[in-house]
């Protein structure tokens, strides 16, 4: 699919943005969602001249901004080689043909320009049949401004004929062909993933999801966690398609990790419906790990934005464990010592400096660790493959090599206790409890150590 904001044949995108500043607003959210509009137009490739916004109690429903503040900015993009404008909210098909006759540019809104980043970012073919589909669920509408050749089809003398089907009605029902064409695919790629879920399920591993804010270090944490090698980069929306690695915990325990699609203000809600594939991943997660930037000014705001797409995707309640990354950064190291007491289960980490990955597993350990069934064997010193077979699939917690047979108590993982079954000498079920100091010791404790590194 076509990238919306095209910069092929250009070397540079002139841009300049807009926001509307409603009164029931506070002046610096305003603020902090055009910055991150700036960002957003950077990552597309975009220059971004200036900005401005525009105080009202309502967007105006012909023009958004009201047609003399369109007037006054249509003037500085002229005198300022201007040629692409960008909103900060979505418009309506009306409003972006009204606004683009009076700047005689490109006008797009926030949606299509995160839709933009996401054509040039997708890699696999679900990743881009799922783009596609929201492109074309957002095109839809919009039409009219997509295509100027709109007269009648003509015969095959090159005459017009009568009330045949006009060249909009024939591009709405291709579109809409496509769409259901894509739809039908992606239900495929949702039957697939069913079937590799089922397959973790014979395994007993659970599945631990990655989300948080786009830009977060959500990639980074992966690699340094599973040495997956994904894309890395300081960017907004640097990988879009999902991976998932195995991870062995300090106990023994196998975990799927998954990286997932990152988040922000105003997702598009199309987004949301088209990448129901990959998030579908987040939906089934028995653990949510939120990664959130604490060296970013707008930390607290980026939990809730992340909190609220995921009530979207009705993936809130989940067990989640609170990830605080860039640490090794002052200003995260104060921000996350100030938020994680707020939060159960949190740490503290630099996923690109390997701070905090210890505890980060221990933790993952603690709240991944199902019912286990604590027994002691005796198994015959002979017999070193099933200690080989205990020590790999279970938690020894003491050892004695002395006498005939060689004497462990373990935690078993319940459907591997059959294995054991023959050597059982005592057993009793056991609630995955910690033994961990209380929270707040715990996090007075990371905090020093954070203040020594």
């Amino acid at each position: 699919m076509k990238a919306l904001l095209d910069t092929a044949g250009r070397k540079t995108v002139r841009a300049f943005l807009i926001g509307l500043e409603l009164k029931s607003a506070e002046v610096s959210e305003v603020r902090e969602s055009l910055d991150e509009l700036a960002e957003l137009a950077g990552t597309a490739g975009a220059t971004v001249v200036s900005d401005g916004t525009q105080k009202l109690e309502r967007p105006n429903p012909s023009t958004f901004i009201g047609a003399g503040k369109a007037a006054e900015f249509a003037e500085f993009c002229r005198e300022n080689t201007v040629d692409t404008v960008i909103f900060d909210d979505e418009l309506t098909a009306a409003q972006a043909r009204n606004l683009e006759e009076i700047f005689g540019t490109k006008v797009l809104d926030r949606t299509g320009l995160i839709l933009d980043i996401f054509a040039r970012r997708a890699r696999t073919r679900e990743g881009k049949l799922q783009v596609e589909l929201a492109q074309l669920d957002y095109i839809l509408p919009r039409l009219t401004r997509f295509w100027t050749h709109l007269s009648r089809q003509r015969g095959s003398t090159g005459s017009i004929g009568g009330e045949g089907e006009s060249q909009l009605e024939s591009d709405r029902r291709r579109t809409q062909e496509r769409i259901s064409k894509i739809r039908d695919e992606l239900e495929v790629v949702r039957r697939q993933r069913t079937t590799q879920r089922s397959g973790r399920q014979r395994h007993q591993w659970p599945l631990a999801s990655i989300v948080g804010y786009t830009n977060a270090g959500k990639s980074t944490l992966l690699n340094a966690l599973t040495g997956a090698g994904v894309l890395a980069e300081d960017k907004l929306f640097a990988t879009l398609d999902p991976t998932t690695r195995r991870l062995r915990l300090p106990t023994n325990q196998s975990v799927l990790v998954s990286d997932t699609v990152g988040f922000i203000r105003k997702l598009p809600h199309g987004l949301v419906e088209s990448f129901k594939a990959t998030l579908e991943e987040v939906v089934e997660a028995d653990l949510l790990i939120h990664v959130v930037d604490a060296s970013h000014p707008q930390a607290d705001e980026q939990i809730q934005a992340v909190n609220s797409v995921l009530e979207e995707i009705r993936a809130a309640g989940k067990p989640t464990l609170m990830v605080f990354n860039k640490v090794d950064r002052e200003v995260g190291a104060a921000v996350a010592a100030r938020l994680a007491p707020l939060f159960s289960n949190a740490v503290c980490i630099s996923a690109r400096m390997g701070i905090g990955l210890t505890e980060l597993m221990a933790e993952l350990g603690v709240m991944l660790r199902p019912v286990r069934a604590q027994v002691r064997l005796a198994i015959p010193h002979s017999e070193s493959q099933v200690i080989a077979r205990l020590h790999s699939v279970g938690q020894v917690l003491e050892s004695d090599y002395h006498g005939q047979k060689a004497s462990f108590l373990a935690q078993v993982p319940p459907h591997l206790a059959h294995e054991f079954q023959a050597y059982v000498v005592a057993s009793r079920k056991l609630a995955a409890k910690s033994k961990r100091a209380p929270r707040g010791a715990r996090h007075l404790a990371l905090t020093a150590k954070l203040r020594v590194e």
